[in-house]
């Protein structure tokens, strides 16, 4: 509820604060005193817009406050807490409003946004008035009010899950088809170049063999004639190293017999003598191989080139290649999972968005049923309400896509989003023989006034509004209807904080609460002030209302009897 309000510079309100309670305050005083500034000023402070005019005349600012006390288990709270904000402290929201255009906005202390204030304050209160935002003329608003009135809000929630997760599975679904042109481009270079390397039938370390095969190739004249003079040197030719090393062996091993100090050097001349013949015969048997092939030379260059090629494009080395041999397999086998990725995701897709259809399509029924006992039921409030004749109905329209942020469902049977089907608007006709029209087209405040008053009025258990405000809901009426509307506001005030601004006496003295709005001249300056009224002065002022500026003792006793016969006796306040 609405705990306390607070304003300075507003307007022609100099600085006014005011304590409000639970139940029905109601708010009297002369036309142009300022009754309909404070409904300007909660407006302020549930997101309306602001402007530099609104700035007392000579201030550099106005600076509009208020404290909301929310119930520990409503949403409000609910935010908070996720603000970081304990609920017991209640909801503080500031908002200075500059000369120079320069607005600020503050809840419970911190800097705020004007989108942050919106969400915050979205079903905090209603405001019901000629000039004031009216939530009431917004056609989700009928939708949600209708399905409030019927018990739908959790089969509402359903249909906005479902289609939460429709939009999630069709989003899935799109991004794969989205893909589908580019992995199939993916899956041909993969399977390319997968054919290419199982082409090439690599082995590993094979560029490095066929590196030093390049170069015996190239070399071959060189080899064989450095092979064939290393193994004459050794062996063959006269002279040659063998058996100058087995005279030199026979002559140490002859000498070791004399002086056995000798017999080491004497074996190892004699090992290598042996170890020179074993090096000639491998020289032999190299130089036997050695072949110049001009033809097995172009086939090693060809091979070489192509293996480097492929490392070149592949990673730089054999390894690296066969690495990615083995990465494109499981590429590939992802890939050509894509035709099942696909089906699964249609069928998904489509499974979801029948199940939306089906609970928006039950919804709907629901809706239009219900439909008919929201029209009589308002059209047997109004009556009450001095609006006799009144005709009310709910027009369905269906969902469109245009103006709006959400995805809309459509080609499978029926649009659908997260609310529905279809769009509910509210349309009356107050005056008999007049067409029906909708109801953001009525002129009159008042009469927009008691269709709100009769609509919360059917709600009042459903409805989590906490803190109503009535401008202008007497207008045009008096009499018995005067007495059936304050009746309506105060059983209605028996669930919601009610504020309404009043001129009429008979609903002045339903009220719990009774405040005087006044405007004075101070010092040559217009200002209004505001005092709560009780015992005398309450009777006085309804007196007023009743009879004038100077009421008869007729009107006294009048006002008095008002007040003890609604059980608010002069006394009390």
């Amino acid at each position: 509820m609405l705990a306390e309000l607070s304003i300075k510079n507003f307007a022609i309100i100099d600085d006014l604060s005011v304590r409000l309670d639970r139940g029905l305050t109601v708010i009297t005083g002369e036309t142009g005193a300022g009754k309909s500034i404070l409904v300007n000023a909660v407006n302020l402070l549930l997101g309306a817009r602001a402007s530099a005019r609104m700035v007392r005349s000579g201030a550099e600012y106005a600076e509009i406050s208020a404290m909301f006390e929310p119930s520990q288990d409503s949403p409000l709270a609910q935010k908070l807490c996720q603000m970081d904000i304990d609920p017991s402290q209640g909801l503080v929201i500031v908002r200075l409003i500059s000369s120079t255009e320069r607005h600020r906005i503050s809840i419970n202390g911190r800097p705020a946004t004007m989108a942050m204030l919106t969400e915050l304050t979205e079903r905090l209160a209603s405001i019901s008035g000629q000039h004031a935002h009216q939530s009431l003329l917004s056609p989700d608003e009928h939708l949600m009010l209708l399905d409030r009135f019927a018990g739908l809000m959790d089969m509402r929630s359903r249909v906005g899950e479902l289609y939460s997760q429709a939009q999630k599975a069709r989003a899935s679904l799109k991004e794969l088809e989205q893909q589908k042109e580019s992995l199939a481009r993916q899956r041909e270079l993969a399977a390319f170049q997968k054919d290419e390397i199982q082409r090439a039938n690599i082995k590993p370390n094979e560029d490095e063999e066929l590196t030093a095969q390049r170069s015996r190739l190239k070399n071959a004249t060189a080899l064989f004639e450095a092979a064939a003079f290393c193994e004459a040197a050794l062996y063959s030719e006269t002279g040659a190293a063998v058996e100058a090393l087995g005279a030199i062996s026979s002559r140490l091993l002859d000498a070791a017999r004399l002086d056995e100090s000798l017999a080491p050097v004497a074996a190892r001349i004699e090992r290598l003598v042996h170890e020179a013949e074993d090096a000639a015969f491998e020289l032999r048997a190299y130089r036997d191989t050695i072949e110049y092939d001009e033809a097995r030379l172009e086939e090693v260059e060809s091979r070489l080139h192509l293996l480097h090629g492929l490392k070149k494009k592949y990673g730089g080395s054999l390894e690296a290649v066969l690495a990615h041999e083995q990465a494109l397999d499981g590429q590939l086998e992802q890939l050509d999972n894509l035709t099942d990725l696909l089906a699964d995701a249609r069928k998904k897709a489509k499974e979801s968005v029948n199940l939306l259809i089906e609970a928006a399509l039950l919804l709907s029924q629901k809706r239009r049923t219900a439909a008919l006992s929201f029209e009589k039921a308002v059209m047997e409030q109004l009556d009450d309400l001095g609006m006799k004749g009144t005709r009310f109905a709910i027009e369905f329209g269906p969902v469109e896509a245009q103006g709006r942020g959400d995805s809309v469902f459509a080609g499978e049977a029926v649009a659908v989003d997260a609310l529905g089907c279809e769009r509910a608007a509210f349309l009356i006709a107050p005056n008999v023989g007049e067409t029906l029209k909708p109801l953001r087209e009525i002129a009159s405040g008042g009469e927009l006034s008691r269709v709100v008053l009769a609509i919360r009025a059917m709600l009042a258990k459903n409805d989590d509004i906490s803190t109503i405000v009535f401008d202008e809901v007497d207008a045009g009426i008096g009499g018995g209807v005067a007495d059936s509307v304050g009746e309506k506001l105060a059983a209605l005030a028996q669930t919601h904080q009610v504020i309404c601004i009043t001129h009429l006496p008979q609903i002045a003295a339903r009220g719990q609460h009774h405040f005087s709005i006044e405007k004075k001249v101070v010092s040559g300056r217009t200002r209004s002030v505001i005092r709560a009224l009780t015992g005398n002065d309450r009777v006085r002022e309804l007196a007023r209302m009743l009879a004038g500026d100077s009421p008869t003792e007729k009107a006294l006793a009048h006002a008095g009897e008002m007040l003890g016969r609604r059980g608010a006796a002069p006394g009390k306040r």
